[in-house]
């Protein structure tokens, strides 16, 4: 791959610690390995450095079952029918032999490019902007993870999962072409862009297409279950309609009589169940509980795993869910950039359904299916009651209170959410 390790070593980026280790009853902080993995999605539109959650491989043995074993195995497949394979020489020409100001994002897989089909790139083709990713030969994944991309979104089509178009097997080269989604990911929305701001309308619209996504998973006629939700993973069109992206951990979910699947842990520091680190058991809820994570996200505009504030709010989760459901607290620590553009009523709702799909006990979860039903209703409750308030105003009740804390001056003018720290006061 002649050139590739210059292309893969530009904008290169320390995104969060990787580690592998045969045993899981050893302490996290015991078991980091090595520092040389990148974190975020690989197709982020703008690629910056951050501060954001460490990567997670705990090796077990398994074996991946539906997944072809190799290229010959994924062409002799009937179920790819619908998927384009290209040449390298086209790769090449729809990416301008993959220029430097074409990449749109970098990650463990390897960069992404903005690319372009059309007749110069293969006759009869109609212009379609892409994205198209590399695969790294040195990078945190492999073949297993390409084949497995290729699989699930090859096989799957739903509005809520990003559309593979095609892909390349040629020589060492390893690439996938896919829609392109003009917006990003929400990760960059929600931590990275200076003066993007979510409105609470959008990060609504956003929690139920990916609830949608991810329902369409479970409730596919062989289950799979995702194994890496998060910010980064979920990817906006120009029209901020969410989209799951990224297949690589992709795993088929248990049949029969199996209550789980039991395999190597894999996924993102913060937003991995519990149950799934501790015991390598993985079902249909250890995703629900990564969406909860992003909802809890959405509603306090704070990262999962975030260093830079006070020790005890490292972990958003476990400062965060004892508060969700203190009706006078949650109100506070809500984003306040989103603040007076709902009610408290929902706002509540929303906050109590991530502390349902956060909880430590799997059963005690809902389901997708649930999930994307009581977001809905929400929805609707919320655009009701903003029609309600249109015409006068919004209320004191429905804005959440500020902490007695917050000097005179930060009342008066807008302050970063990142400037405050501490669990407010009751």
């Amino acid at each position: 791959m002649k050139g590739n390790k210059s292309r893969f070593g530009l904008r290169s980026r320390l995104m969060g610690t990787c580690f592998s280790t045969d045993n899981d009853k050893i302490p996290q902080e015991q078991q980091q390995l090595s520092s040389k993995g990148n974190q975020g999605h690989d197709h982020d539109r703008f690629p910056t450095r951050s501060n954001g959650p460490e990567m997670v491989e705990i090796k077990r043995t398994s074996s991946i079952s539906s997944i072809p074993k190799n290229v010959t195995d994924l062409r002799n497949s009937p179920g790819y029918s619908n998927v384009d394979i290209f040449t390298y020489e086209e790769m090449t020409l729809a990416t301008k032999h993959f220029r430097p100001d074409y990449i749109l994002g970098e990650g463990g897989f390897g960069v992404v490019y903005k690319g372009v089909l059309d007749k110069s790139v293969r006759p009869g083709y109609k212009t379609t902007y892409v994205a198209i990713k590399e695969l790294n030969p040195d990078g945190l994944q492999g073949d297993r993870e390409w084949l497995a991309e290729v699989n699930y979104l090859g096989q799957l089509s739903h509005q809520n999962l990003v559309k593979l178009i095609g892909y390349c097997c040629e020589g060492e080269h390893r690439l996938l072409v896919y829609e392109y989604m003009a917006s990003g990911s929400l990760e960059n929305h929600l931590f990275r862009r200076v003066g993007c701001t979510l409105t609470w309308s959008k990060r609504m619209k956003i929690a139920l297409d990916a609830a949608k996504g991810l329902a369409s998973l479970h409730g596919a006629e062989r289950s799979v279950i995702y194994r890496d939700f998060k910010t980064s993973n979920i990817l906006l069109d120009s029209d901020f309609n969410a989209k799951l992206s990224d297949f690589g951990h992709a795993k088929d979910g248990p049949m029969g009589d199996h209550t789980h699947v039991s395999t190597r842990v894999m996924g993102t520091y913060g937003y991995a169940a519990p149950e799934y680190v501790m015991t390598g058991h993985l079902t249909a809820r250890s995703d629900v509980y990564g969406f909860g994570v992003v909802l809890l996200e959405l509603l306090l505009g704070r990262r999962a795993l975030d260093k830079t504030r006070p020790s005890r709010e490292h972990n958003l989760v476990e400062w965060a869910r004892p508060l969700l459901n203190h009706n006078k607290k949650v109100l506070r620590i809500l984003d306040l950039r989103m603040e007076g553009q709902y009610s408290s009523k929902v706002a509540m709702k929303v906050a109590n359904l991530a502390y349902q799909c956060l909880s430590q006990n799997p059963k005690g979860r809902p389901l997708m299916n649930q999930v994307v039903e009581l977001l809905e209703s929400i929805q609707s409750k919320d655009e009701a009651a903003m029609l309600e308030t249109s015409g006068r105003g919004v209320t004191l009740d429905e804005v959440p209170r500020r902490s007695p804390y917050t000097p005179k001056k930060e009342r008066n003018g807008t302050r970063s959410q990142d400037h405050r720290e501490g669990e407010p006061s009751p």
